[in-house]
């Protein structure tokens, strides 16, 4: 199967523009934790999901983590080629929150069919715009938003991503994705718990009131 076919816009590039992506595309397995692009200096070329979960991240310079967006099977990332987009520097990092399989796409390839096509040079804006109102969102939430919204909406989010109430994942690790100490995670689980909104064991955290969860998000 050609993965290109992802792009909404495929069928819209001649016949050579597609051979010449899918000749120099190559496909790549990533594991869980393992990274994928580690900052502005780094230009590993377009990322687009075959299959599994990645997660976009940035990191404080005192090596706190906030997580900007989450990528899924069919979702392509841009920033991982920063060195195709001379105007943005996008500070950030990527990595496998599972077992990943990718379509990398050589950045100067695709530049150089983008500038020559409009369809497929729409389809880059519409991309990098619905990743900046992720990070527009994700803004609006830390400022305006309490600590106890914020985690029942990760919780909330985090039961859909998976399919299952009982969550296999650390106070440390939603620290990193909310961008807080573990210690304030943990006291927030704490009050969900003596709330009856979940139950904690090692390692897991299980839903126990997801209605009472939504009412905290409001």
């Amino acid at each position: 199967m050609n993965y290109l076919t992802y792009i909404s816009v495929w069928d819209k590039l001649t016949a050579g523009q597609q051979e010449k992506l899918t000749e120099t595309s190559k496909r790549k397995t990533f594991r869980k934790g393992e990274i994928l692009h580690n900052g502005s200096a780094d230009c590993l070329g377009l990322v687009l999901v075959i299959s599994g979960q990645l997660r976009a991240y940035t990191i404080s310079e005192d090596g706190r983590e906030i997580t900007m967006y989450r990528l899924f099977e069919r979702d392509i990332c841009m920033f991982s080629a920063s060195c195709m987009m001379n105007s943005i520097q996008f500070d950030i990092t990527i990595s496998a929150e599972k077992g990943t399989d990718v379509l990398i796409i050589p950045p100067d390839i695709y530049k150089g069919i983008m500038e020559v096509s409009a369809p497929l040079a729409n389809y880059t804006n519409e991309v990098i715009s619905s990743r900046f109102s992720d990070v527009m969102w994700l803004i609006d939430k830390i400022m305006w938003k309490s600590f106890d919204k914020r985690l029942a909406d990760f919780l909330l989010t985090e039961m859909e991503i998976e399919d299952t109430n009982i969550l296999n994942i650390t106070h440390e690790a939603i620290g990193n994705h909310l961008g807080n100490p573990r210690e304030v995670v943990t006291r927030m689980l704490k009050y969900f718990v003596n709330e009856g909104l979940i139950s904690l064991s090692r390692g897991t955290i299980e839903i126990k009131d997801r209605k009472g969860l939504e009412k905290i998000v409001g």
